[in-house]
């Protein structure tokens, strides 16, 4: 084994993976039309070898080698401009293979490994391709090489990592890069689940290389030829082209990496498929470190946000290569608090933002506004600094902090009354072109002692790491006999859809007991079943032969999906006590931010109920089980005026606003509000049950975007991969819609047909008219609707509430 692999342990908690530690990548810029070359001296084994590298893509939209021979590419695999991943021999005609599966998120890494052995019987086997531990088996074109062939990989003519064009270069990062000569090797060989978090994360590869086998760590950064050298032991080198180690914004040698440690990690970068209303999408060079306008406005901002409540320090730098005249900003703002007609293009309403002559901005409803104050102008080329903590802000200019600041020291902030609850996100904008440096390459000027460079390895620890352990998703076929399905832990509220036929939702829970389901898409109240759901049992739940046909059906082909959430502790809030009128009993799960609470309404307008969280719930669903046929309230904190503000999960209608629904009082830490008999949570005598959800950091996100009038959707940063997405437009009447990544386990171009709505009975299969499409990503979802004539999803300035749990935090997760 070579000395470059570095098995430093990945921080005390263990969060960030394993013991191996990646602490180097290459960046190739097409730009530069950068590139590695090599020509091996005889041919290798063409009929059987392993590619494997991590990849972080950079810029899309164009195609994007990354690996193939000869000189003109004709056997090789690449990104494609709409993003899926193809792998041709000879220009098709030895094989020639396109996934349906789109990879467009910028934000972390692939794993992407290539298993070639032409010598299988069978013809499937031939040709395997893993990203992030999986095999891919759907494609939109799949051709197998025949038995025995030699293809042109590994062959003693010319071989390139990226190309010589700037119109098809790789655009990115790449590390850890091995190819193995004579071996077609499976994923195990260079990574494994990790045991706490479940995500896919690198192993050292301790298995031989053979004749043309190398490893490419990039790791030494003495020159581009040792840059380029291979760490195998067979001497395998490669040529660097157009790469740079001159200090500044090309300078290659990169610390970003796919497994957060101490001093780094993932870092961020600028989000090629984050932007704002009607501006035009930026242009992105350098592997997603500098944009440039491609239209007027143009907003762009970083992969990762700050911390919300941070107490840290955070630095990073800027540099303006052509700016505007008008209005050239750097600073942080929080994208989801927009105002104005034109929707998220440029009215955000909560930022600090410098401007090119020294304005500082902080408060009014467009990017510009009224300046708070004004310090020091900047020029094209200077290097902006950019410092931030527990609620204050400092900028600098070549070296010197304005306003006499010292970050370090804590004093002369720029402003210091930033708000710490919001999400703040690092922002380059306006019709001008910037470079970003969040500290993968040497910054220009030392950052203050204590603040740190934004990467994964920094981000705090998430205390759940695992979603899986408290929310989960189980798919399954009708049996029409018991069925015990298993899902790693005793369920406490389990909703479970056909997704074949058009049969009711059913909803049950353990606090009411099983064969007790509650109907989303219907007004009728609780059911009472014999053979539906039988029990909650330690390990998921058992259905029994499902007479109604509704839970386990056995016709022909019928599968379902059950979403299954975690509570389990019992507790019992009596009236008088915690700020409650009336009484409740139920069950919860403080950690996840989830409580069962069930109650009998007694009419009187300042009504309490005990919820039982411990923190103040942000969205709350109520059923009435007895009483009489009602429609199923949503609180949401999201919603304008919130207090006096409700949905309906049975309806497509818009929010309305009536004081009475939750008393016009919002709830609290121990209780929510219920108003007089008449308005859904509230009425005289019936028995009720509510379903409250917190927001916990890294696993729940209960929040709103606004659409951008564009048909490049817009991006939802939710600070993990996400599972599980319920959402709604509440300015109109449109459906709610869930989507969730064990139905769709990987992204494709839109439209997307397995979308369910609690509304509507409907399967997968009947939505699929609605022009819908959603990517969900390592740190948030993108919407991707491209027919907003067909659709809901999709165009103008309309608002739409979620509540989204995670399957990672980004921490944790890779790409998607």
């Amino acid at each position: 084994m070579s000395g470059f692999h570095n098995t430093a342990l990945i921080g005390a908690s263990g969060q960030g993976g394993g013991g191996y530690t990646i602490e180097n990548s290459l960046r190739l810029r097409s730009s530069a039309s950068a590139y590695l070359s090599r020509t091996p001296a005889t041919a290798g084994n063409r009929k059987t070898w392993t590619w494997s590298a991590w990849v972080k893509r950079g810029k899309q939209g164009v195609i994007n080698y990354i690996f193939g021979t000869p000189s003109n590419y004709s056997s090789a695999f690449r990104f494609q401009a709409d993003g899926k991943f193809y792998f041709t021999g000879v220009s098709g005609t030895q094989f020639d293979f396109m996934t349906n599966q789109v990879f467009r998120d910028s934000s972390a890494w692939y794993h992407i490994i290539i298993a070639f052995d032409t010598t299988q019987a069978t013809a499937s086997n031939r040709i395997k391709i893993y990203v992030n531990g999986s095999e891919i088996t759907s494609f939109s074109t799949a051709s197998y090489p025949t038995l025995n062939l030699d293809g042109a990989i590994n062959n003693n003519a010319y071989h390139g990592i990226g190309t010589p064009s700037s119109s098809d270069s790789h655009d990115g990062y790449l590390t850890e890069v091995n190819f193995i000569d004579g071996q077609a090797l499976d994923p195990s060989s260079f990574g494994e689940y990790n045991a706490d978090t479940g995500v896919w994360q690198p192993v050292a590869y301790e298995g031989t290389y053979g004749t043309n086998g190398f490893y490419l760590p990039f790791s030494d950064a003495t020159n581009t030829t040792t840059l380029a050298a291979d760490a195998s032991g067979n001497g395998n080198d490669w040529t660097p082209n157009n790469i740079s180690l001159t200090s500044g914004a090309t300078y290659d040698s990169m610390t970003d990496t796919p497994t957060p440690y101490a001093d780094g990690g993932n870092y961020a970068v600028l989000n090629p498929i984050d932007r704002s209303g009607n501006a035009f999408a930026p242009t992105m060079s350098n592997a997603n470190l500098s944009a440039a306008p491609s239209g007027n406005p143009t907003h762009i901002w970083s992969t990762i946000t700050l911390p919300v409540g941070s107490t840290e320090g955070w630095y990073w730098e800027g540099v303006c290569t052509t700016m505007d005249s008008v209005r050239t900003y750097v600073g942080i703002i929080d994208p989801t608090t927009t105002s104005g007609a034109t929707g998220a293009s440029y009215a955000f309403v909560d930022k600090a933002i410098l401007s090119r002559n020294g304005n500082y901005y902080n408060t009014g409803s467009g990017t510009g506004g009224t300046a708070s104050a004004t310090f020091t102008a900047y020029a094209v080329n200077d290097v902006v600094m950019i410092a931030y903590k527990n609620g204050k802000i400092w900028f600098g200019k070549n070296g010197t902090w304005m306003n006499s600041g010292d970050p370090a020291a804590d004093t002369n902030a720029v402003d210091s009354a930033v708000s710490t609850a919001r999400a703040w996100r690092p922002y380059f904008g306006y019709n001008s072109s910037w470079t970003a440096n969040f500290g993968q390459r040497p910054f220009a000027y030392t950052p203050p002692t204590g603040f740190k460079a934004l990467h994964t390895g920094n981000l705090p620890d998430s205390a759940i790491v695992d979603g899986g352990e408290y929310f989960n998703v189980d798919t399954y076929a009708g049996t029409g006999a018991t069925n015990a399905r298993t899902i790693g832990f005793q369920p406490d509220f389990v909703w479970i859809k056909s997704r074949t036929n058009a049969y009711w939702h059913k909803l049950f829970d353990s606090v009411r007991g099983a064969n007790k389901p509650l109907v989303s898409n219907d007004t009728t109240a609780e059911l009472t079943e014999t053979t539906g759901l039988m029990s909650f049992d330690s390990d998921g739940f058992t259905l029994g032969t499902s007479a109604d046909s509704t839970v386990n059906n056995s016709g022909s082909g019928q599968t379902f999906v059950a979403w299954n959430w975690k509570a389990g502790t019992a507790f019992s809030n009596d009236a008088g006590t915690n700020g409650a009128t009336i009484a409740s009993v139920g069950s919860v799960n403080q950690d996840a931010g989830f409580s069962i609470v069930t109650y009998t309404a007694d009419g009187v307008a300042t009504a309490t109920i005990g919820h039982g969280l411990g923190a103040t719930p942000d969205m709350i669903i109520t059923f009435g089980r007895t009483g009489g046929s009602t429609n199923h309230a949503v609180y949401h904190s999201s919603l304008p005026n919130a207090s006096s503000s409700m949905v309906w999960l049975d309806l497509a209608a818009a929010a309305v606003t009536n004081a009475g629904y939750w008393n016009a009082t919002a709830p609290t830490s121990t209780v929510f509000s219920g108003g007089a008999s008449g308005n859904y949570v509230n009425n005289t005598g019936w028995t009720m049950v509510a379903y409250c959800f917190a927001e916990v950091e890294g696993y729940s996100k209960i929040g709103k975007w606004q659409n951008n009038n564009s048909t490049d959707g817009t991006f939802v940063y939710l600070g993990f991969r996400p599972r599980f997405i319920l959402l709604k437009n509440y300015d109109n009447a449109e459906s709610w819609y869930i989507w969730d990544s064990v139905r769709q386990t990987y992204n494709v171009p839109p439209p997307s047909n397995n979308w369910l709505s609690p509304r509507l009975p409907n399967s997968e299969a009947a939505n699929s008219a609605t022009t819908v499409a959603i990517d969900g990503l390592s740190n948030g979802f993108k919407i991707r609707t491209t027919n907003p004539a067909s659709g809901e999803i999709s165009f103008g300035t309309r608002n739409y509430i979620y509540m989204a749990f995670a399957e990672n935090p980004f921490k944790n997760s890779l790409a998607r």
